[in-house]
């Protein structure tokens, strides 16, 4: 389903470009995450569209969404400021909105809960790389360093090889996006979102409205292991989607059917550790 209507809006220091499809039902924002931009989602919203108003959109520095001024190291902050102006232009003052965000978008989605609870009716966070937080987090962001540090040295294609190691040491699957925006990923990205690490007490305040959710194919993986541990620390089970990181862009029907179901509470209990039979990422 191609989108009823796309735009761009300004926002401090960029113009952000989104699309929204579908004209029935609550607000459902979906964040991307690294290299991603709208068209990462685009087989999802087409299906999450029967039920929803979806919202898709390139973060800030990839693709459609320019930059004022040259590139710079990303913050979480100011990316969380973007969606939270995306929902006060798309909805009623006042409206709350249901969100999903994977990867670093779910850092996006949690900061922007963290913020704005009271525009958040439920947002679901699919393996946020929040390697900081974990009790072996120094090796990691060794790793993360020298990656990004491969990439300014031998390239792109050495320091992705290495990135493997984020994801069972599996090569990152191919994903559609409109532009590559992997440079600008491993230049301003990798670095400050692997080190950011959520506000811990701001998440108890806010922890009803959080559903963790991770990859029933990606649960051994490295990128699963910050879910299980912020979920852990809030009391809170792991809800397991078909495929693994990036099941939504593999299993866009399956994938649909379970985030409705987890955003749907009466129905998202029963569900919970069904899953599905998608295998890979």
């Amino acid at each position: 389903m191609n989108p009823l209507n796309s735009g761009t809006l300004a926002v401090p220091g960029a113009k952000i470009y989104f699309e929204v499809r579908g004209g029935e039902g609550p607000l459902l924002l979906l964040i991307g995450g690294g290299n991603s931009d709208a068209a990462v989602f685009k087989r999802l919203a087409a299906v999450l569209a029967g039920s929803h108003r979806v919202v898709t959109y390139d973060p800030r520095g990839n693709s459609r969404s320019v930059l004022d001024g040259p590139p710079v190291d990303q913050k979480v902050e100011e990316h969380a400021d973007d969606a939270y102006r995306l929902i006060e232009h798309l909805t009623r003052p006042e409206e709350s909105v249901y969100v999903f965000g994977s990867c670093s978008g779910g850092l996006i989605a949690l900061e922007l809960t963290i913020r704005h609870p009271g525009r958040v009716h439920v947002v679901v966070v699919h393996e946020p790389p929040a390697l900081s937080i974990l009790p072996d987090a120094a090796r990691h962001l060794a790793l993360l360093d020298d990656v990004c540090e491969t990439h300014l040295r031998e390239g792109m294609a050495p320091a992705l090889t290495k990135l493997q190691a984020l994801h069972g040491g599996r090569p990152a699957p191919a994903l559609p996006e409109v532009h590559n925006n992997t440079d600008f990923f491993l230049t301003h990205f990798v670095r400050p979102f692997t080190r950011f690490a959520p506000d811990l007490a701001a998440l108890e305040d806010v922890a009803e409205k959080v559903v963790w959710a991770g990859g029933l194919a990606s649960r051994g993986d490295l990128v699963h292991r910050p879910t299980l541990a912020l979920a852990d620390r809030l009391g809170r089970d792991v809800e397991l989607f078909p495929g693994g990181h990036v099941g939504y862009a593999r299993y866009p029907a399956d994938f649909a059917e379970r985030l409705v179901e987890v955003l749907t509470p009466a129905t998202g209990a029963a569900g919970a550790q069904r899953g599905s039979t998608g295998g890979g990422q």
